[in-house]
């Protein structure tokens, strides 16, 4: 395995974000450095140079990021479901099962359906099943509903083991 990917942050500036009253500054803190180096490497093998941790950070920030602006049928559509098998484990693990079962029954959707919702389409198409699937309204509104709890989560598990996703310097 290749040295581990552990962005350089100071001492100070991490008691700051942690201490901060917005769970986004930490977090921002935390994901950032992992999309720069990821958009900089060009490819996902970077995700072998990540922590647990880090894997699943990142791999939220985009579930997240897809959920929020489409639910899950964009995500599936813009092929991130492969982010999602690994997902539950990790969140039982920081106690977030609310939203660890969450994602295994988008799993569980898209398994049933994987047929349809694996095919390309069109963007009339795509907006299609929006109709045919509205058992995923569900999962999106559970989503919704447990992002904010299971970010804390997540930010509590990197407060308690920081060198699992950053080098604390001075």
């Amino acid at each position: 395995m290749a040295t581990p990917f552990l962005p350089q942050i100071s001492a100070d500036v991490f008691k700051q974000k942690q201490a901060s009253a917005d769970p986004d500054d930490l977090y921002e803190l935390l994901v950032t450095p992992l999309h720069e180096e990821l958009y900089k490497r060009q490819t996902f093998d970077f995700f072998n140079d990540l922590s647990i941790g880090q894997q699943l950070l990142i791999s939220y920030d985009y579930v997240r990021s897809q959920v929020e602006q489409g639910g899950f049928i964009q995500l599936i559509q813009n092929g991130y479901i492969g982010l999602l098998p690994s997902m539950p484990g990790w969140l039982q693990v920081i106690g977030a099962h609310e939203m660890a079962q969450t994602l295994d029954n988008v799993l569980k959707i898209f398994v049933q359906h994987r047929d349809i919702l694996s095919k390309e389409r069109s963007v009339e198409e795509f907006a299609l099943l929006y109709n045919e699937f509205r058992e995923l309204e569900q999962s999106d509104r559970d989503f919704e509903r447990l992002n904010e709890p299971t970010v804390k989560l997540i930010l509590a598990y990197a407060g308690h083991h920081p060198e699992e996703f950053v080098a604390i310097a001075g």
